[in-house]
């Protein structure tokens, strides 16, 4: 599927056409899949970079991304210039108190992953589903990008 692309930081990140070696940017994701922590604030992000399996069929696109541990209500889709982007943040507080002291700490967790649509995506029929720990998101098709069922043309 050529025509969808991963958008990394507001640049196209072409998929890797040898097969058996990992893509560089999956390295990189690798490489920086961790928590960052802020000492002056007690600030800890976590960063992720949920795995997505791409399919194209005749009628859409499927988007299949792990993000198990979430409700389905943490997540953003949104679809702004032929973007989709797929986002959760979610910030919680932890206290731990253990006489005579207080620890508290600040958790945030978010991720957003971000996919230019192709040409013939219908982008007002998109829909998303949360089963399982998978967010299943279908791009269908425009009609005039499916292709047609063939006719006999009879000769007079």
């Amino acid at each position: 599927m050529n025509n969808l692309m991963l958008m990394n930081n507001g640049k196209i990140v072409k998929r890797n056409n040898l097969g058996t070696l990992p893509a560089w940017s999956s390295f990189i994701d690798e490489l920086f899949n961790d928590e960052l922590v802020n000492s002056k604030s007690n600030t800890v992000v976590k960063t992720v970079k949920p795995k997505v399996n791409i399919k194209e069929t005749i009628e859409a696109f499927t988007l299949e991304m792990a993000v198990p541990g979430y409700q389905k209500s943490d997540f953003v889709l949104d679809v702004v210039n032929d973007e989709l982007s797929i986002s959760v943040e979610i910030k919680s507080e932890k206290e731990e108190i253990e006489t005579p002291y207080t620890r508290r700490e600040f958790v945030t967790n978010s991720f957003k992953r971000s996919f230019t649509l192709p040409e013939t995506a219908d982008e007002e029929g998109i829909k998303a589903k949360y089963s399982e720990g998978i967010l299943f998101v279908e791009i269908p098709k425009k009609e005039e990008a499916k292709p047609k069922a063939p006719r006999t043309i009879e000769i007079s």
